[in-house]
């Protein structure tokens, strides 16, 4: 059987996440090789991600590798993918989960609360950004783009006092010894999928989606489909400032969700149940909540700004 070919960025994360998807296919006898490309989102490193286009601009440059045939299918963290997808394209299965929390990354203090007044901290999100100034807004919010590697290197140079990041991250590359601290979930509100992985491939590929069912985690694909869900009826833009976190608990489904405007005036959140066997349905009723309390104002300013 020819190899399957998977498009892939080119940051030593994104090859870790592709290689551990193939790993995974050639422990159930299937070969598969790399396609790593260079995607706009990571040329982009000036401008903050929302200005530039949303994290979008992380996937455009894998799925025309899926549609002009150079690639079987192509891996990102779910984090970076659209909540709508175009409809040549399918999620063909998200794996387990890796830790979804964000990550406090500093040299010399243990925590947050522990930054003097005035202190950078470094982060590449508009959602961390948002909810952070909001909990701590004596502090000074910086973008910080780039890989994991390139923001710890500015961090190293003192461009910033500390960074905030995704765990899984860190955790993935052999770097957790730079974690100072975790953000409970409750006081930062990870992005909708993070810390999961999906493999996206043409809808027509019935061959390809066949092969890659089987590397689905049941209870990680049903939190981010309701994770998804949020910011889906939200309007699917996802440069938006929210935050969106599902546990599965036995035939049940726990989601939280937050919007937090960018400079931290104002925050809405809502927390739900639901039935694991709809959990679009319980992230549109989430969607819903949020905006009775109010999302719907701080999503109109962003969009006049």
């Amino acid at each position: 059987m020819t190899p399957l070919r998977i498009a892939t960025r080119k940051s030593r994360l994104a090859l870790w996440q592709a290689g551990h998807v193939r790993e995974r296919l050639e422990a159930r006898g299937v070969a598969a090789t790399l396609l790593p490309l260079s995607t706009r989102g990571d040329e982009l490193l000036e401008a903050p991600l929302a200005a530039a286009g949303g994290k979008g601009l992380f996937i455009k440059e894998l799925e025309l590798a899926l549609l002009d045939g150079r690639a079987d299918f192509a891996v990102h963290s779910m984090k970076d993918v659209p909540a709508q997808l175009p409809p040549e394209f399918v999620l063909a299965a998200v794996l387990a989960r890796e830790d979804p929390r964000d990550a406090f990354v500093c040299p010399r203090h243990a925590s947050l609360a522990a930054l003097p007044a005035g202190a950078a901290l470094g982060t590449s999100s508009l959602r961390r950004a948002s909810q952070l100034r909001q909990r701590y807004p004596v502090l000074n919010m910086q973008v910080m783009r780039g890989n994991v590697e390139t923001r710890l290197a500015k961090l190293d140079r003192g461009d910033c006092e500390a960074l905030v990041l995704a765990a899984a991250g860190l955790k993935r590359l052999g770097l957790g010894g730079r974690i100072r601290a975790y953000l409970d979930v409750a006081d930062c509100v990870p992005a909708a999928g993070q810390g999961a992985l999906g493999v996206e491939c043409r809808a027509d590929r019935d061959d390809v989606r066949a092969l890659l069912a089987p590397l689905e985690d049941r209870a990680t694909a049903l939190c981010v489909r309701a994770e998804r869900a949020v910011n889906r009826a939200l309007g699917g833009d996802c440069t938006i400032p929210l935050g969106a976190f599902a546990e599965l608990r036995g035939d049940r489904i726990e989601l939280r969700a937050i919007v937090a405007a960018p400079d931290g005036a104002k925050a809405v959140s809502a927390r739900c149940e639901g039935a694991a066997a709809a959990p679009e349905a319980l992230g549109e009723r989430v969607a819903a909540e949020l905006q009775r309390r109010g999302a719907g104002e701080i999503l109109a300013a962003l969009e006049r700004r």
